[in-house]
């Protein structure tokens, strides 16, 4: 699966003997992580998301889950770590409004970004703290009745460019920029202080479900084949 991305989706939200099985699986590290968090519906939501990530890497991994272990780098992203990782699984979360994703690859970064689409979140104010002013030009050149999609198109490639590089919020969000116009294909247009990290990197929009925005970023240039699966809960 060198070439090819898996994406798996799954209801984040679960029953009570769901999150049993998956609290279950969790590290102890894990497990008091999820004990830090003040109200339930984080906590419920950490284990749930962590929980179905074990789930999708033993398959991948041929091992039960709870005896995966799961690091972090230097950036804190998560690793597939011990003989099951070997430093060859790559794998990146997301969720967003009860909608739970995960994309995994073999020796590629990957970072995964879905939304759920809010037209209220689409207002200037958000764009101009978030966006580089060319983003927000473009997105105020738009037709007043694409830009709430345009805002979310823009919004997911970034956060997926971001999280592919481990970078989280640790740089500003308009040193590099994305194309976000309708029919325009997902790229990236410029990264700076290092214009040629745009190279090494692609970009692919994703339908995760009506009512959703989706964007993969993938390290490299040579298209990845997207697969999407469902997870059972």
């Amino acid at each position: 699966m060198t070439d090819r991305v898996d994406l798996w989706k799954a209801p984040l939200e679960a029953g009570d003997a769901a999150l049993e099985r998956y609290r279950g699986t969790l590290s102890p590290a894990e497990r008091e992580r999820a004990a830090r968090f003040a109200f339930d519906r984080e906590r419920q939501a950490f284990v749930a998301s962590r929980g179905l990530l074990r789930r999708v890497l033993s398959r991948l991994a041929g091992a039960p889950p709870g005896t995966l272990r799961i690091e972090e780098d230097a950036l804190g992203k998560p690793r597939l770590g011990g003989e099951c990782g070997q430093g060859r699984v790559r794998f990146n979360v997301s969720h967003s409004g009860g909608l739970w994703a995960c994309a995994v690859a073999l020796h590629r970064e990957v970072g995964l970004d879905i939304e759920r689409i809010d037209p209220a979140r689409a207002g200037d104010r958000i764009a101009e703290r978030t966006f580089s002013p060319s983003e927000v030009v473009a997105l105020r050149a738009l037709p007043e009745g694409e830009r709430v999609a345009a805002f979310h198109r823009c919004w997911t490639r970034k956060e997926a460019y971001l999280k592919a590089r481990g970078f989280g919020i640790s740089i500003p969000l308009d040193s590099f920029e994305v194309t976000l116009g309708p029919g325009e294909p997902a790229r990236l247009l410029a990264t700076r202080p290092d214009p040629a990290d745009a190279g090494r990197w692609s970009l692919v929009d994703l339908n995760p479900g009506p009512g959703f925005a989706g964007a993969l970023c993938v390290e490299g240039r040579e298209g990845a084949v997207v697969r999407w699966r469902g997870l059972r809960v």
